[in-house]
């Protein structure tokens, strides 16, 4: 696994999907705003670990998910466990970040 290859196909697909939103690092990732610094405009965000790179939604719980791939069973987040840059596009994370964007 490449962490640094599923981070990539990530921005990129960041830029694609939500060029408005602002990333900036916190918690030892890299969160993604609609506004810069507003913590209350927090779409979510991605952590890379050991063997895996997360990519969390602060609303996800809310969201439509009809292949189970999102993770978590808290009030409002949830996230998506990529561990190949193919699972970018089959885990379908640029429709997720498109229902993050129209929620916040």
């Amino acid at each position: 696994m490449d962490t640094a290859e599923i981070v990539a196909a990530l921005e990129q697909m960041i830029a694609e999907v939500a060029p408005e939103l602002h990333g900036r690092g916190m918690y030892g990732g890299q969160v993604l705003e609609r506004e810069a610094g507003v913590a209350a405009t927090l779409v979510g965000g991605y952590f890379v670990y050991k063997a895996h790179v997360s990519f969390e939604f602060s609303h996800g719980a809310g969201f439509a998910d009809p292949h189970g791939y999102l993770e978590g069973k808290g009030k409002a987040r949830r996230h998506v466990k990529l561990r190949d840059v193919g699972d970018v596009a089959s885990k379908d994370v640029a429709g997720f970040l498109a229902q993050g964007v129209a929620q916040v």
